[in-house]
């Protein structure tokens, strides 16, 4: 990493280790900050959407624009409270929060994926510019697949239209990456956490800044 970033973001779906190794990255280098996902720095919103069914109003209730305009205004208020001179980590950062946008979008709205895309795109505008290093992790380059390794990993069944929702936003980050919107894809089939973490943190320039003698 010859410049440390402003922030540092770790996306892909659910159960892929993206909490595990964002707390591994923050015990490696004092400089780094752990920020946490949106609803952490917005909570009033979000408490309020939660009130009742969370998931209907999610999937049921909310605009496309609402949803959007929710986790943009998160992200904003999140990117707020880096430190000087440190480098945010963020649990999903604004590429995968697009993704999410998009592919709730495609399950409420019944719109194809790269409709839904430009719809999600076209409501963010300029904000959707990423001024971070954005890693994706993938269980899985087949999407069918991905999914099935991370729902195996939730311990349940998930039900409703959770399903569906997951296996479309393993599709549209996919979509994503063939569009370049991730600085580093990680593809994390048949790979242990560590080799996992060691790819995240060789991306990083990690080993050069404990190396030459930067702090940790």
């Amino acid at each position: 990493m010859t410049q440390v970033p402003d922030f540092v973001s770790l996306n892909g779906p659910d159960n892929t280790g993206k909490t595990t190794h964002l707390l591994r990255l923050a015990s490696r280098w004092e400089r780094f900050q752990p920020l946490g996902a949106v609803h952490e720095h917005d909570p009033e919103p979000w408490a309020r959407v939660a009130r009742g069914d969370y998931a209907r109003w999610w999937f049921e209730k909310s605009t496309t624009v609402e949803l959007t305009e929710l986790l943009l205004a998160g992200h904003v208020k999140r990117a707020a409270a880096r430190l000087s001179g440190r480098t945010g980590l963020l649990d999903r950062g604004l590429p995968m929060l697009l993704a999410v946008a998009t592919a709730t979008c495609v399950v409420k709205d019944e719109l194809a994926v790269g409709e839904a895309f430009n719809t999600v795109m076209s409501i963010a505008g300029s904000r959707a510019a990423t001024p971070e290093t954005s890693i994706l992790l993938l269980p899985s380059l087949d999407a069918e697949r991905s999914y099935a390794i991370t729902s195996a990993r939730e311990g349940r069944p998930w039900t409703g239209i959770y399903p569906a929702y997951q296996k479309t936003l393993h599709g549209v980050l996919l979509h994503q990456a063939d569009h370049g919107a991730y600085t580093k894809l990680v593809d994390c089939e048949d790979r242990s956490l560590d080799d996992v973490h060691a790819a995240v943190a060789d991306h990083l320039g990690l080993s050069h800044l404990i190396a030459d003698g930067s702090p940790r």
